[in-house]
């Protein structure tokens, strides 16, 4: 992934972060039949390995896990984006000089991929998703909580699949390139957006130092 040195993410704690927060990625294999990606919920492991495992599992119908990658495969994380108009910026009001740009979060995990159907690990995948995902609800459901023939039948229907992170690309773009003034208007522009997004990255935008790489 292209990343400017002013807009790059080094820390796997942030990196970590943003995959969490996005919950779900996009994986993606080169096979001898091209490029296959399929859109996932994902669980992440960080002690598992130097840089985390991911987990997820994909339908048995799903043509991907069949297909032999070749090389490493790629999990695309994406968080928070904007577009960001030039008329909030001072810079553009004094001189003119401003084109439109979009502001984003993404995180690109690489590493090699294992597809498994061991049932006893598809149980243990599906069972740490699904609490992740119901931890912040009031009524919680359990995979527990399902007749235990009924759940063994639905994992019949799914692949599991382990992503051992071996590198990343991380990339924080929240005009950190622009000077002060102009990154107050486009804070100003965002936070007045009617998109819950729009004004989460204003806040991203106030959180992030333009002298940091992150």
């Amino acid at each position: 992934m292209y990343t400017p040195p002013s807009f790059q993410v080094v820390d796997i704690t942030d990196v970590h972060r943003t995959m969490r927060e996005a919950r779900t990625a996009t994986l993606i294999t080169a096979t001898h039949e091209g490029l296959v990606g399929t859109m996932l919920p994902v669980v992440l492991d960080e002690r598992e390995g130097s840089m985390g495992t991911i987990y997820a599992h994909v339908a048995r119908a799903n043509p991907q896990w069949k297909l032999t990658p070749a090389g490493e495969a790629m999990a695309i994380f994406a968080g928070p984006e904007a577009y960001v108009s030039p008329s909030w910026y001072v810079t553009k009001h004094e001189r003119g000089e401003a084109v439109p740009t979009w502001n984003y979060v993404a995180v690109h995990a690489y590493g090699p991929i294992e597809f498994f159907d061991d049932a006893d690990r598809l149980r243990r995948v599906v069972t740490r998703l699904t609490d992740v995902h119901e931890r912040s609800g009031k009524d919680r459901w359990a995979v527990s909580e399902a007749p235990a023939d009924f759940v063994k039948t639905e994992l019949k229907g799914i692949v599991g699949l382990r992503l051992q992170i071996t590198r990343f690309d991380g990339t924080r773009k929240m005009s950190q390139n622009r000077n002060a003034a102009d990154r107050a208007g486009v804070i100003e522009g965002l936070s007045k957006s009617d998109r819950d997004e729009d004004r989460r990255v204003a806040h991203l935008i106030a959180m992030t130092n333009p002298n940091d790489v992150l």
